[in-house]
């Protein structure tokens, strides 16, 4: 007799075809083992009358999961579940067992990572967001259009899996003079975006249960790259000349990798002085150690030139240096790119390639003429100017407004500011009430993973207008009162 009380359905849920629900509630008993192999169904009628739903539902349903290979029909004795899914049933989960179960060591340490991007990353002081100026805008689109109307056979095709031949000679031909980078194009690989070049070098560079180096403070996003590689985080703590190398050979001495951003540290700003570069690619040479050098946002520098890169330093071939032009153009370009050693460069590009390659090669080639025709550096030299005076803007209102609460950390360059609050209130709570507020205030003491972090905020000003600038720190300003007197 068929088990008809199995198709009970408490409710129908709005938005999914009664077909799909029948099918899918069917199907899911018998790979459950509810429903054996052999056991027949009731009649396409007899379900409907018991679901109250139109018989049409039902057939179709039926009609399905015979094709699927669920079900079998016999002439003149009804529908049944098919004999052979009996083997292939019984080794199936349970419909209400986690799906985090059944992943991969990869995909479980992947289920514990709490990722960095939100959905109010335009609000006041959201930190790395550059402006988006309508000057860029018609520039590119543009240049776009050019690229366009002549485009190859070459770019029509996956291309190399290392990145586009011309834009990689462009970037190692810019990073020479500008950042002191020592590389040909063979060292290029194009990325989309930075995190893809952690997440590839941390798979590269890390068996599961060696340590790796993160800066405490540090970029969360470089965190979570190496925990999901299986890599153990040593939190390094740093100071106001970067990374106190030191104390990294203390906790983890045989590190397989160190995380730096020795420019412009995220986010506490500071640069790393020459006496810490130098001890920091000692250590590595001594052991046998990488180092990832994060240049994020370098170009964009408000007070005398900044140092030049640690990659430029490296006389061994332990450094990997990281660069972006999310932050110098927009974030949707997703276009990275990582220098390599040369002993690195086959299997960065394979890992790229089983990644499912790089950003579009028309984007590529797009970006290519926006740097040769001078567009990019025309653009940097005017966004420079605006970011310094967002910076100055921000500075001096916060000096003048808050300058009792806040103390800043860092240098002036970059998208953002640490500031550190100089009571004794939850920066955590504080960032919670800013958001109902309207506010993207990040909690500083949320980049720490030592046992003592500061409290405070990140504080993002790059997409701001100073009018915006001014207005939000008022309403910084007036909820940190209201917090105050509570």
């Amino acid at each position: 007799m068929a088990n008809r009380r199995l198709f009970l359905m408490p409710s129908v849920r709005p938005g999914t075809r009664l077909p799909a629900q029948i099918r899918d509630t069917i199907r899911r008993s018998v790979l459950a083992g509810q429903l054996r192999p052999g056991s027949q169904l009731p009649s396409s009628r007899a379900l409907a009358s018991e679901l109250g739903v139109s018989r049409n539902s039902v057939v179709d349903a039926y009609d399905q999961l015979l094709v699927e290979g669920y079900l079998e029909s016999r002439r003149g004795s009804g529908t049944f579940v098919a004999p052979h899914v009996a083997a292939r049933a019984s080794r199936w989960p349970t419909v209400d067992r986690p799906a985090a179960s059944r992943t991969s060591v990869f995909g479980l340490a992947l289920a514990e990572i709490t990722t960095s991007h939100s959905s109010d990353a335009l609000r006041p002081f959201s930190p790395g967001i550059p402006a988006l100026e309508p000057s860029l805008l018609r520039r590119w689109i543009q240049t776009s259009g050019r690229v366009r109307r002549r485009i190859t056979p070459e770019l029509l095709n996956y291309g190399d899996a290392a990145g586009y031949g011309p834009l990689r000679e462009a970037i190692a031909s810019r990073l020479g003079p500008t950042r002191g980078v020592t590389c040909g194009p063979d060292q290029v690989v194009i990325t989309s975006g930075t995190q893809q070049g952690l997440a590839i070098a941390a798979q590269l560079l890390c068996n599961p249960g060696d340590t790796a180096w993160i800066e405490d403070p540090g970029y969360p996003g470089a965190a979570a790259a190496f925990a999901a590689a299986g890599a153990r985080l040593a939190h390094v703590p740093v100071d106001s000349e970067g990374i106190r190398v030191a104390s990294g050979v203390r906790r983890a001495p045989s590190a397989r990798l160190a995380y730096v951003s020795p420019s412009h540290q995220y986010p506490l700003g500071v640069t790393t002085t020459l006496p810490r570069r130098l001890e920091l690619l000692q250590w590595a040479e001594e052991n046998d150690a990488w180092i990832l050098e994060d240049d994020y946002d370098s170009e964009f520098r408000y007070d005398g030139r900044s140092l030049p890169a640690l990659q430029g330093l490296d006389r061994r071939g332990r450094v990997l240096y990281l660069g972006t032009f999310s932050k110098t153009l927009f974030p949707s370009l997703r276009i990275g790119y990582v220098i390599v050693p040369p002993s690195l460069g086959p299997a960065f590009a394979k890992a790229v390639s089983v990644a499912g390659h790089g950003p579009p090669l028309i984007e590529q080639a797009v970006l290519h003429r926006f740097i040769e025709t001078g567009s990019y550096t025309r653009h940097l030299r005017q966004m420079r100017r605006i970011y310094a005076e967002r910076n100055a803007a921000f500075c001096e209102g916060i000096h003048r407004r808050l300058g009792r609460v806040l103390r800043f950390h860092g240098e002036a360059m970059g998208l953002h500011v640490a500031c550190e609050l100089l009571s004794e209130e939850d920066d955590r709570r504080i960032s919670e009430r800013a958001a109902a507020a309207g506010l993207s205030l990040p909690a500083l003491s949320s980049y720490f993973g030592g046992p003592r972090p500061k409290r405070g905020f990140v504080m993002g000003y790059g997409h701001l207008t100073t009018l915006q600038i001014r207005s939000g720190i008022a309403a910084l300003s007036e909820l940190l009162r209201t917090i105050a007197r509570s």
